[in-house]
């Protein structure tokens, strides 16, 4: 059992005056202690953040929601909305060098080092924009353990943590040396750079893929109107329009015109599915149970643990190196390579374990070619449910796969290899920083230097 002894006065001097258990928790106080400051996040960034609300911006945008933030590396995803279709959460126009903080569920620790200007962020983003620290130095500091602590001990929610911006603003900001501050910068930015030689390395090798396949410039195009035959709906057994799109066809005839041939998945891989342990189940630590929210792309996260025993009793279900884990539910078609042995993990019932079974095709050509518009397309196609896509096993396993000459998935082998490399490196390096930070706050400067010494950077 945790307990904390605390006065009376330090309960009235409390912000919002908190008198609940959760905010003196034992870590919440020892993170408290760590450093003694009059200094805040607030101090050191600028309030002008326009958004498009007050200012309308009645243009095509990148926008960027909260769900499309890595979680443990520089990467975010943002997506495409075209003019007057503005998501009602879409508020933030962002520049370059801000710090995206997440004042939801901030115990994900999901903050966006925005590389570019004009994106427009979700309202469920706190926006910092630094203007007497270093924008890097920020964004360290927002992914250490002693910020999300800090945020953690704010939150007021009750279903789920959620903090507000000035939960975020009022946070007490440590601010090292100049010397100090300039290694981590560095170590920020070279950790940004390797992450975009990575996305340049595997947006190369999507390219090759599809211009192989005549696609280099295909556009997929929603048609209004168009003619079918009542024999296609007998085939196929769908009455519904949208299965018919002729954006449909043209993608199926470029695959099967592939000059090496095309197959359907289930020839290519065994397909194994995860389970469900049931929310009764879950642990605050323990061994990782991967849901599709936890996957992406680039890796996966953690947010929901099992117990040990029941880890022993359904650990046929654990991946191993070499497999391609791939989402068939809420959003299909994200596709993770297991090119190393993965920690020990669960995966829940919506994703899917893939094992390549033929020469056909090599792992990294096949995880490229899940993860592009090939497939979106034919889940868009097959995928169902009215709130939450399922795409159905059966949908998977008929999922059509350009087979390419060995040459050049060769080529798209090296590109997608280097690129997983590349964000290795960069996880790493960003880890060196966040952890560097940590130290400093936790003991002194020249202990973190130490530290960084002693690392094993790349």
């Amino acid at each position: 059992m945790q307990y904390s002894i605390v006065k009376h006065s330090q309960v009235k001097n409390s912000p919002d005056l908190r008198m609940d258990g959760e905010y003196w928790r034992p870590a919440f106080i020892q993170n408290s202690l760590l450093f003694s400051s009059q200094q805040k996040i607030v101090d050191f960034v600028d309030h002008n953040i326009q958004n498009i609300k007050s200012s309308p911006i009645n243009r095509a945008f990148e926008y960027l929601e909260i769900s499309r933030i890595s979680l443990n590396s520089c990467e975010y995803q943002s997506i495409r909305v075209e003019a007057g279709s503005e998501p009602d959460r879409a508020h933030h126009i962002l520049q370059e060098g801000d710090v995206a903080v997440s004042t939801v569920r901030p115990n994900r620790n999901a903050v966006a080092f925005i590389q570019k200007d004009g994106i427009v962020g979700s309202s469920g983003l706190a926006v910092l924009r630094a203007k007497k620290v270093e924008p890097a130095y920020l964004f360290a500091f927002c992914k250490t353990d002693y910020f999300v602590k800090c945020l953690m001990r704010a939150n007021k929610a009750s279903m789920y943590p959620a903090v507000s911006k000035k939960d975020v603003l009022e946070t007490p900001f440590f601010v090292p040396s100049d010397d100090f501050r300039s290694g981590i910068v560095w170590l920020v930015e070279e950790a940004l750079s390797r992450v975009n030689k990575a996305s340049l390395l595997f947006n190369n090798a999507q390219s090759l893929l599809l211009a192989e396949l005549g696609l280099i410039d295909w556009q997929p195009k929603h048609q209004l109107t168009f003619i079918k035959n009542y024999s296609d709906t007998k085939k196929s057994d769908r009455i519904d329009a949208g299965h018919y799109q002729p954006k449909y066809d043209e993608l199926i005839d470029a695959i099967k015109g592939c000059s090496g041939g095309w197959d359907t998945l289930e020839n290519l891989v065994s397909i194994s599915k995860g389970l469900e342990v049931g929310r009764k189940e879950y642990l605050n630590e323990g061994i990782p149970f991967i849901r599709v929210s936890n996957l992406n792309l680039f890796g996966i996260t953690e947010a929901k643990y099992i117990s040990e025993s029941l880890y022993a009793e359904l650990k046929q279900h654990q991946p191993k190196r070499g497999e391609i884990l791939l989402s068939k539910d809420a959003t299909p078609g994200i596709a993770y390579y297991l090119d190393e042995a993965p920690k020990r993990m669960i995966p829940a019932s919506g994703i899917l374990r893939l094992k390549n079974i033929t020469h056909k095709v090599n792992n990294e050509f096949l995880t490229l070619v899940l993860n592009s518009i090939i497939v979106k397309e034919q889940v868009n196609r097959e995928g169902g449910g009215f709130i939450i896509t399922h795409w159905q096993p059966e949908q998977v396993k008929g999922t059509l796969i350009p087979i390419l000459p060995v040459e050049i998935q060769t080529a798209i082998q090296r590109k997608v290899t280097e690129s997983f490399d590349l964000r290795r490196q960069s996880k790493r390096l960003l880890e060196c920083a966040k952890r560097a930070v940590e130290i400093a706050i936790e003991q002194d400067e020249q202990t973190a230097v130490a530290w960084l010494d002693k690392a094993a950077l790349i």
